[in-house]
């Protein structure tokens, strides 16, 4: 395996292939005097100093190995400051099964894929590309090269799984981060239409058995809701969280929360695109303006009344003289009673108040088409809402995937021209601009009155600090850090939970999130996404049951392997039937077109059968890993 890249996902990705999937890793890295420097958590500022000192000494005792403790495997590193044709050849990817590149820069992703494709077609590849239609693009296009090849030049080719998968680490992370910062949040995946939907429940009261759902995909942690308590990690041992257990295990899973399965369907795109720049009705004119407005209809209709009753008039007929009189072009009432009179004069002062009201609502309306791109403030009053720092790939995806859940976000930036900036225009949330760490700023985001802080900064420094102030301003604040190592993320979560008992933090490293995943790619398989439970990582895979000796000729039931693999669901659309398919029937929520769901556990899957799976990392590399071998031996 090949890994090329420029920042933690490279180096998280190769400990994931060496220590779980047990490969072995050719890392391409930039040279020294031009990698990516990692944070320096000593550089804080004195608010954070003390906790600092705290978490790098926590730091230093953690672990430098593979994940879960697992021995690392051979590696060979290759220094270079570009993917040429020589690097790739200097690394093996002649002879190499799977080639990665998780560069930063979607460019010089494109540029060495190519190179790869051309320098040898039966290679795997997996790219990192945060644009993702332009994604879907480079995959077929690649995908065909390889065809071609395999067709044009010969069998060299055939028997080996000469993939394509774009994959990005914002697209996986963020419905996780989104995901933390909500009570009940639903955590989704979605790719290509097909959409599975977990939600985390909470602990059911003494005597009490969690309800499973279609399937119960996790067990929480004992301890999940003590602060004291374990983390949640790879090393909680039996008090941690339990993925894929069996039924005996959820009956007897008593005051332990679960996460189940609720959906498994296709469906379209779940965010529709903004009417561009025209604003809503009621956003044209202010409340103060609206009330305005108001008043002066109550006084139209009140002089209305009153000429009804003093002249007898039809009510239609003394509203419409109530209006001559109100934009002043009608007859002086001559001769005429003293109630006509004395109406006519205060329709006339009310026609005078009225003009500067609707010159008022006209420029205020033509301000607000005038803005209508420029970004919106927090309006007043606002409460509930979630406080999103940083404004880049990960915080832009965020962002969207809050929206898509109709939560009230209000976005901080310091950055005038970040990427993320047009994004939360389109879908008009507030943003203030501004650096974070000074005072004011997070007061302006309304953090005195937010539900949940997400820092997603690049900087850790940046987000731990602005944490801290906001913990200062309220302590009783759920807090979200994306922070760039994992044992760090875990120093800290430790840290400010020992701190806060009674607050709510969680700390997430983006690598960590999506390292499993583009793992899984590049031993093969389509990789549908994945979700985090706890501080652990669940995938959901499609796979075919063919060469799988765990899986073909056996039933459901017999296929399942608690902590390790489960079976939710058989496709039986023609492969790549998937893209585009919008037009989804379903039959009492237990079957799809294509995907058929609640399979009996008799059913015996057959060597040309695809299925969707959820498995632990240890579990699919136990797949994939039995089946590699035989291929070698024979």
């Amino acid at each position: 395996m090949i890994v090329c890249g420029d920042d933690g996902l490279a180096h998280r990705l190769a400990a994931e292939l060496r220590g779980v999937y047990g490969e072995q890793v050719t890392l391409v890295v930039p040279p020294s005097g031009r990698r990516v420097r990692q944070p320096v958590v000593g550089r804080a500022r004195a608010a954070s100093a003390a906790l600092l000192d705290r978490v790098s000494a926590a730091v230093n005792r953690a672990g430098a190995g593979a994940p879960g403790g697992e021995p690392a495997g051979n590696e060979q590193v290759v220094e270079a400051a570009e993917v040429t044709e020589a690097v790739l050849g200097e690394a093996g990817a002649d002879r190499a099964a799977a080639l990665a590149l998780v560069y930063d820069d979607d460019e010089t992703n494109i540029r060495a894929a190519l190179t790869a494709r051309r320098l040898n077609p039966r290679l795997r590849l997996v790219l990192r590309l945060y644009n993702r239609r332009l994604g879907q693009h480079i995959e077929e296009l690649l995908d065909q090269t390889a065809a071609l090849a395999s067709g044009s030049g010969g069998g060299g080719t055939r028997g080996f799984d000469a993939s394509t998968t774009v994959l990005s680490d914002a697209d996986t992370a963020a419905p996780a981060l989104a995901a933390t910062a909500l009570i009940g949040t639903s955590k989704v995946v979605q790719t290509e239409g097909l959409v599975l939907r977990a939600v985390e429940r909470q602990p059911p009261g003494p005597g009490e058995v969690a309800d499973p759902g279609l399937c119960t995909l996790a067990l929480l942690s004992a301890t999940s809701n003590d602060p004291a308590g374990a983390d949640g990690s790879e090393g909680s041992g039996e008090h941690g969280p339990r993925l894929l257990p069996d039924e005996a295990a959820v009956a007897s899973a008593t005051g332990r929360g679960t996460v189940v399965l609720e959906q498994v369907s296709y469906s379209g795109p779940s965010l529709p695109h903004g009417r561009g720049g025209v604003p809503p009705l009621g956003s044209l004119f202010s409340r103060r303006l609206r009330w305005s407005l108001a008043g002066l209809v109550g006084c139209v209709l009140a002089l209305a009344v009153a000429l009804t009753l003093v002249t007898g008039e039809h009510p239609l007929y003394a509203t419409y003289v109530t209006l001559l009189d109100l934009f002043g072009i009608n007859d002086p009432a001559f001769h005429q009673p003293t109630g006509q009179q004395v109406l006519q004069l205060l329709s006339g002062l009310v026609g005078l108040l009225l003009l500067p009201v609707l010159l008022a609502a006209v420029l205020e309306a033509l301000g607000t088409f005038r803005t209508a791109s420029a970004l919106r403030k927090p309006p007043r009053g606002l409460s509930g809402h979630v406080v999103l720092l940083g404004l880049g790939k990960i915080g832009t995806r965020v962002l969207t995937r809050l929206r898509e859940l109709h939560i009230p976000v209000v976005c901080v930036e310091s950055d005038p021209e970040a990427r993320g900036l047009a994004t939360a225009r389109r879908l008009r949330v507030p943003v203030v601009l501004g650096d974070v760490t000074q005072e004011g700023v997070l007061e302006a985001a309304k953090i005195h009155r937010a539900h949940a802080l997400l820092a997603l900064t690049s900087a850790d420094t940046t987000n731990l600090e602005a944490s801290l102030y906001a913990r200062s301003l309220r302590p009783d604040l759920r807090v979200v850090l994306r922070l760039y190592d994992d044992d760090f993320a875990t120093a800290v979560y430790r840290t400010l939970r020992a701190a806060h008992p009674s607050a709510l933090t969680r700390s997430r490293s983006v690598s960590h999130l999506a390292a499993p995943a583009f793992a899984g790619a590049m031993m093969g398989r389509q990789i549908l996404g994945a979700i985090p439970v706890e501080r652990r990582v669940l995938l959901f895979a499609e796979i075919e049951v063919g060469g799988h000796p765990q899986l073909e000729g056996r039933t459901v039931g017999e296929a399942f392997r608690p902590g390790a693999w489960r079976v939710l669901a058989l496709n039986t659309a023609p492969p790549g039937g998937r893209r585009g398919d919008r037009e989804a029937a379903e039959d009492d929520g237990a079957a799809t077109s294509g995907l058929v769901w609640d399979l009996p556990p008799s059913y015996v899957l057959g060597a040309g059968d695809r299925v969707v799976l959820a498995a632990t990392r240890r579990g699919l590399a136990e797949l994939l890993g039995r089946r590699r071998r035989e291929r070698a031996g024979a």
